[in-house]
């Protein structure tokens, strides 16, 4: 009877072996332990989707997997990380007027005009992307510089970076926007002669953007979809949501029930009252077979340079007497981060000035006596820092969560705004990790492309792509292509404590995974590797993006 049994139980765990799939013929590439590089020809996953074992070539397993890959002798890296993005955003502007490829404000109300005359609906014209400095206007646009093309349906059209919007007179009407209304806390109203000029900048914004009606579920649904393919496209197999509102995590949960959940998301609230109506007394549990899960909250110390709203130890070169926009005071600060920690939930907040990155550092030192064990402080952007603070970093825990595109954006801008001398401790990705602070790296997308490839270009090489400036910007803070892979993959997966799972090809890990046109590591270049193209897309061992395929494959 026991050997009967024995033959029997052998016999039922036979298909699960055998379900196993081997991934062969490929130029593999994964980081390993202390982001050591790791090359193999061959992978197998196992049939819930994750790594059982990397095969050097020649090397042979036994019995062979029933299921079989042909790389075709392409090169396979880990799916990439974005550690800070805006899931929604990107599916919305894919939606809505886009105006960030715009040269010049003429530019703009051109296409603005041609918008309003191509879609009759809905009634409000939204959209995001202008940039008065890329436009070279030497001022913020106005109303009237809107009215001049759409007079008779509210506009509202964000900044580029989301810190600042533009708003018509109709807009402004509906919203009750008068000469009258006063500046928020943490927001400024632009004026011109004692009246509303059409400039919101940071949560001045809300007083007109609480008057747009609200997408409907259906909107929201298609938003989701066409952000994921885009992710996808681009070899995203994970992000950081950095602003989840409840809407949005229905959207997210919508889409985990119909089984068109791809793309791993890790998420964080948009402020105290989402993230405790959503999780209640701590960090969810991985949904959707690791597909989302809310760990944490994002709060607001600062708004961005280019508004002018990042908070500054001193006043801005261009603006005398200005210094940014401080959105809480220190009490205030420690009292938000507080209540998520007592509930071990991580704290992520967005510094872009150097007084509000010396503000949330001191607030984290502080803390740390009260909340102690692995906290993984994050400070997202941690963009203009004060050198003098950058030995701060490597305390605690702290994760340096940045975006290197953003340096090749700004670093005209920014010299325009602080002068050099007071930027030697902006976007420092080498400096951050030479005091051992954790890096992990992002796009903060639709804010710049969701292109992680483009992050690594300039993380190597502090150029953008027309090669400027040349021998890149401030070029001692560049960093190696190994170290610029970890931070979109280990370190991303690191700082959302998903390294348990994500982030790496490594035995036991989930088999997410890519395929590209190219060898980025036998030409490691900058040009070379921002023209890098995604082939295919895997998620859990299984193909859900194909160059040329219409949509997402089932799973």
């Amino acid at each position: 009877m026991k050997k009967f049994l024995a033959a029997l139980a052998a016999l039922l765990l036979a298909p699960a072996a055998l379900a196993d799939t081997l991934v062969d013929n490929v130029n593999g590439y994964t980081l390993g332990e202390g982001g050591r590089l790791v090359r193999f020809a061959a992978m197998v996953v196992d049939d819930s989707g994750r790594v059982r074992q990397l095969l050097q070539r020649g090397e042979r397993i036994n019995p062979r997997p029933q299921y079989w890959i042909d790389g075709r002798g392409r090169t396979l890296i880990p799916g990439l990380f974005d550690a800070h993005g805006h899931v929604m955003g990107l599916g919305f502007q894919s939606m809505q007027l886009d105006l960030s490829d715009t040269r010049s404000l003429q530019e703009a109300q051109a296409k603005i005009a041609a918008y309003a005359a191509a879609n009759p609906s809905p009634r409000w014209i939204v959209g995001r992307g202008w940039n008065q400095e890329r436009w070279g206007l030497g001022r913020f646009p106005t109303a009237a510089d809107l009215d001049a093309v759409v007079r008779d349906r509210p506009v509202f059209l964000e900044r580029v970076d989301g810190h600042a919007s533009w708003a018509n007179s109709m807009a402004m009407r509906e919203a009750g926007v008068t000469a009258q209304s006063v500046s928020p806390p943490g927001g400024r109203i632009e004026k011109a002669g004692g009246q509303p000029s059409g400039i919101f900048i940071d949560a001045a914004s809300q007083l007109v953007e609480k008057a747009i009606p609200a997408p409907l579920p259906v909107l929201r649904d298609q938003a989701f979809a066409r952000a994921q393919q885009i992710m996808l496209a681009n070899g995203l197999t994970a992000v950081a949501d950095m602003g989840t509102s409840v809407e949005d995590w229905s959207t997210l949960r919508r889409a985990g029930d119909k089984g068109t959940l791809y793309v791993r998301i890790l998420s964080y609230a948009a402020g105290i009252d989402p993230l405790l109506t959503v999780a209640g007394s701590g960090p969810t549990p991985w949904l959707y077979d690791s597909r989302l899960r809310m760990v944490g909250v994002k709060l607001y110390l600062d708004g961005a340079l280019g508004s002018r709203g990042a908070w500054l130890k001193q006043p801005y070169k261009d603006a005398a007497g200005e210094r940014g926009l401080a959105f809480v005071n220190d009490t205030a600060l420690k009292n938000l981060m507080s209540r998520a920690a007592m509930d071990n939930f991580q704290v992520a907040v967005h510094a872009i000035g150097d007084a509000a990155n010396a503000q949330v550092l001191e607030a984290v030192e502080e803390l740390s006596d009260t909340y102690k064990g692995d906290r993984r402080w994050r400070i997202e952007h941690a963009q203009v820092v004060d050198p003098a603070d950058l030995p701060r970093f490597g305390r605690n825990g702290i994760i340096a969560s940045m975006q290197p595109v953003h340096q090749t954006s700004d670093w005209r801008m920014a010299e325009a705004r602080m002068g050099v001398e007071r930027l030697r401790g902006a976007y420092a990705w080498a400096s951050m990790l030479q005091n051992r602070s954790r890096l992990a790296f992002g796009s903060d997308f639709p804010v710049e492309s969701p292109n992680p490839f483009h992050g690594l270009a300039v993380a190597i090489s502090r150029v953008d792509a027309q090669g400027q400036p040349p021998g890149g910007w401030m070029p001692e803070q560049r960093v190696s292509l190994n170290q610029a892979l970890d931070g979109f993959t280990r370190s991303a997966a690191f700082a959302s404590f998903a390294e348990d799972r994500l982030g790496s090809l490594e035995r036991g890990k989930m088999a997410d995974f890519i395929f590209i046109d190219r060898d980025i590591f036998a030409n490691a270049t900058a040009e070379h590797i921002r023209g890098t193209q995604v082939l295919e897309t895997y998620v859990g061992g299984r193909k859900v993006w194909e160059r040329g395929a219409s949509s997402p494959q089932s799973r």
